[in-house]
């Protein structure tokens, strides 16, 4: 496009604060409105919410203000996503690239029945053909972390199994309600953790799934299992409190199985706080091991800007959300450029992935 691409953002949370930041410093990228859904936000200046100069983007609150402003795309970066939103949008013909709990719909059609009786999938995909619109969720994992463990693969003749893994310290992800949600807190004996672990966490299955079809390979099934750490100690975080026996840790495995042999495995190492038993080696990082001929072991490591102050939590927690949040709008143009329908990273062009130069 001859002209930056115009950008509407759903929310203003942990990433999408960050991405007005992000959005801000793009020649390609025009922030045209902000929805969002915290009543005293509406009204207010984009900037001001996120903590910059005005730049006079005002909050709205209602989808018809989202579809008067025709933008060319559309970022949802909430938590959860909004499916009735999601159709609106683009049964208007508005692109929509989220980082809200997608990478190929199927854990939303298997775990979230919607009310219609229709699969999820099967409503945004009839959205898409009547709105000639495009659909794409990704991050940086679930999204970015797999794409990396294909693209490692492409130098290997024959796979045995790849592992893509996870390993962070989560404690600088400040949102109690994700937390709360996925049990972090409660006494570790508590028999309903591991379900709320697998609610929250099955969009991993989502990115099985997503490599095995670049791999041309099916699956029978894709398992869920994981470890949990107690806090052998009470942990005071400043914006969460973990008590001395509540779950301060785990690991997290989705394993895409054929004939009882797991191929594809996607590992979350979590850490809240180093103070557990069982604890893990962080190492604060995304790894992909590929068993094979020949072998691959690829560390993916994030470092801040030169100069950036590690020891302010909001500029370690920065950095979470911009990978969180870049992947989105670096596939932008190539989104607003595909064909209508559904997509996966398996479909974008490689430009989709690449980062900007700054100019």
């Amino acid at each position: 496009m001859n002209r930056p691409i115009r950008v509407f953002q759903v929310a203003t949370g942990n990433v999408g604060t960050e991405m007005i930041k992000r959005i801000g410093n793009r020649s390609d990228l025009e922030l045209v409105g902000l929805h969002c859904y915290t009543p005293e936000k509406i009204g207010r200046d984009a900037g001001e919410i996120a903590g910059l100069a005005p730049n006079g983007v005002l909050a709205t609150g209602s989808v018809a203000e989202i579809i008067a402003a025709a933008p060319d795309v559309l970022t949802f970066h909430g938590v959860f996503p909004d499916e009735e939103l999601y159709v609106r949008v683009l049964e208007a013909g508005i692109d929509i690239v989220t980082t809200a709990d997608w990478i190929t719909g199927w854990h939303r059609d298997a775990n979230h029945p919607h009310p219609s009786g229709k699969a999820v999938t099967q409503l945004l995909r009839e959205a898409c053909e009547k709105g000639r619109s495009t659909f794409y969720g990704t991050g940086m994992n679930p999204g970015v972390n797999q794409v990396l463990g294909v693209v490692c693969s492409a130098d290997v003749a024959e796979i045995e199994n790849i592992v893509t893994l996870e390993s962070v310290d989560v404690s600088c992800h400040h949102s109690k309600e994700t937390w709360i949600e996925v049990g972090y807190g409660l006494p570790v004996d508590d028999p309903g953790i591991p379900d709320k672990l697998r609610k929250y966490t099955s969009v991993f299955a989502d990115s099985v799934l997503m490599m095995a079809d670049c791999f041309g390979l099916e699956l029978d099934e894709v398992t869920f299992s994981c470890e949990l750490g107690a806090c052998t100690k009470d942990v005071d975080l400043g914006w969460y409190r973990l008590p001395k026996g509540s779950l301060g840790g785990s690991y997290i495995k989705y394993r895409g199985m054929v004939d009882g042999v797991p191929r594809i495995e996607t590992h979350l190492e979590w850490q809240m706080t180093p103070h557990t038993n069982p604890s893990w080696n962080i190492k604060g990082c995304y790894i992909t091991r590929i068993q094979g001929d020949p072998c691959v072991y690829n560390k993916h490591m994030i470092f801040p800007k030169p100069g950036v102050d590690l020891s302010d939590p909001a500029n370690f927690a920065s950095i979470g959300m911009t990978v969180t949040g870049l992947p989105a709008l670096n596939a932008i143009a190539s989104v607003v450029a595909a064909p209508p329908g559904l997509l996966t990273s398996a479909d974008l062009p490689l430009r989709g992935f690449a980062g900007r130069f700054t100019t």
